[in-house]
This record gives C-alpha cells, sequence and structure tokens, in this order.
C-alpha cells in the first residue's frame, strides 16, 4: 500500500455518517454493499454500482483514477488497517473483499456477511480472474451491467489490437521507477502483461514475476532491452526524472535515444477490467504518438 490516507476521529465519523444519512445512499443491486479492496471498488464503480464505503479513497483517485467515485461514498481509511468502527457505522448488507485481505475476514463478519475474490495468486494470471469477478459482482447483484461491460472490454481490446497491427513487432517493458537507480517491471503473468498478449504485443521482461511486480532491479537492466518500448507508470518518485536527465547511463540507452521512453498515465497494477482498459487505451495512445513522432 502507498500514500498516507488519515484516519477520521470518532467524532469526525458519526459526522460523516449522520451527513451520509442525509443523503441518498448508495447501493448496489439494492443492497448496501461496502468493499475493502480497490479491483472491487473500480469493478462496482464501473457497473454503476457504488458502495456505502471503502478505503483509500483519495490515494484511488490519484492512483487509479477511474471510475469516477460518488462523494457520498465513506472513506474507510488505509486498506491494509480499515476503520472498522465506520465500516459498522456504514451498515453495510454485504461486505465484498479479496484474498489480499483474508486475515480481516473474522472481524468483517462480525459486521456484515462476506463474500471474497482472488484475482490475484501466485502461478496464475490475473485477467481470467478478475473476468470472473466481474461476472461474479454482477450475479451476485443483479446486474446486467456485467455482462455489457466484458463484451465492452473484449470489442475494446480488439479495436485497439487493430490500431496497433503497425507496431505488432514491438516489444514493451512496463516498469515502475522504485527510485532514480532502481525499477519495479511487470512480467507476463502481471495485469499488464496480460493486457500486452491481448493487444498483440510483447512483454520484453520474459523472467517470472509471480503475477506482480518484480522489485529492486537496478537500472543497468535495461541494457538488455534496447529495442523496448519502456512504458514508465507513476506513480514516479520526487526527484527522480531529475536525475535521471542528468545520468549518463540513462541517457545511453537506446531505448532513451529513439524516443522509445512512454510516460503514460497513473494505473492501479491490482486492479480488475477497468485497471485493464485503461492500461490498454493509455499504453495504445503513447505508442501511436511516439511513433507519430519518429516518422
Amino acid at each position: 500500500m502507498t500514500g498516507f490516507t488519515a484516519y477520521p476521529t470518532r467524532r469526525a465519523a458519526l459526522g460523516l455518517i449522520a451527513a451520509a444519512g442525509c443523503a441518498r445512499p448508495a447501493r448496489a443491486g439494492g443492497l448496501r454493499v461496502a468493499t475493502v479492496d480497490w479491483s472491487v471498488l473500480e469493478t462496482l464503480l464501473a457497473l454503476g454500482l457504488p458502495p456505502v464505503a471503502a478505503p483509500e479513497l483519495r490515494q484511488f483517485r490519484e492512483i487509479a483514477v477511474e471510475p469516477d467515485i460518488p462523494a457520498r461514498v465513506t472513506d474507510l481509511g488505509l486498506r491494509g488497517t480499515v476503520n472498522f468502527e465506520l465500516l459498522l457505522l456504514s451498515r453495510p448488507d454485504l461486505i465484498l473483499s479479496s484474498s489480499f485481505y483474508a486475515g480481516s475476514e473474522p472481524r468483517l463478519r462480525r459486521i456484515a456477511p462476506v463474500e471474497s475474490f482472488s484475482v490475484y495468486a501466485p502461478g496464475r494470471p490475473p485477467y481470467e480472474p478478475a473476468l470472473a469477478m466481474t461476472r461474479s459482482i454482477g450475479q451476485r447483484l443483479g446486474a446486467a451491467a456485467a455482462e455489457r461491460y466484458i463484451a465492452e472490454t473484449e470489442t475494446e481490446f480488439a479495436a485497439l489490437r487493430d490500431r496497433l497491427k503497425p507496431l505488432a513487432t514491438r516489444s514493451v517493458i512496463p516498469i515502475n521507477l522504485g527510485d532514480a537507480r532502481h525499477f519495479r517491471v511487470f512480467g507476463d503473468d502481471s495485469l499488464f502483461g496480460e493486457v500486452l498478449k491481448r493487444l498483440g504485443l510483447a512483454n520484453a521482461w520474459t523472467d517470472h514475476t509471480s503475477y506482480s511486480a518484480t522489485a529492486p532491479i537496478g537500472l543497468e537492466a535495461l541494457a538488455q532491452v534496447p529495442q523496448a518500448e519502456i512504458a514508465l507508470i507513476p506513480p514516479v518518485p520526487p526527484g527522480a526524472m531529475e536525475t535521471l536527465a542528468r545520468s549518463a547511463f540513462w541517457n545511453a540507452l537506446p531505448n532513451l535515444r529513439e524516443g522509445r521512453l512512454l510516460q503514460i498515465g497513473s494505473i492501479n497494477p491490482y486492479g480488475g477490467l477497468p485497471a485493464a482498459r485503461r492500461f490498454a487505451r493509455l499504453l495504445t495512445e503513447g505508442l501511436l504518438a511516439a511513433e507519430a513522432a519518429r516518422d
């Protein structure tokens, strides 16, 4: 988990709930649903089923960016240590969770029934589990929007893949900077790696990454993939790009010299279908814009 979200005091929490009670309550499929997981949160929002409460909403808006979160959704604080009192006061009928928060389930079940999804697990790429989660949420909450969203996702990938056909021989290395000398890389079994496959692009990083990012890796490893398009995914540590701009090694990389560094928008690396679609769209736009600039 990244960033910091201040916990509401008891008085502030009660005030938030009282204010929320005066507004139209958020309901998902007729139920008051809460979630403690971002991949579930973005899926609910994409299906038009906003929860009554979810964690780290400010960070979500900065890192995941989309879908938009209605103002009436209560912020539960940090994902790893949610404010259980505030969750209780949100009066959920159902709590949707994930395997990341299995240790919290006994306490969550004291508030409301819990249903959990396992999208990210070692040895298993996450795209199909994310698709299954979307379908399960739709069936559980009686939302026909789930099947429509899945169909729209496949249609969007097909359209983006067609746009990228002239670049089908390109390879991409999706990375996130740890600092000015190290990076995290996303392999074939990550969400970003799965998206590359569906766009008809090769992942330049061929080592195993166990469903997430491998880190830390020294920048010198980028010399092993001189032909790759580097997809740099925020957040970027403060001052890192300024330091790299003065780095002789960084500027000597063929990727940099030939304009193959793509700085795309922030995306939740542990998201569901909405995050996959956002990455696909931003990467396609970045690749096509870079190719046009080189012509």
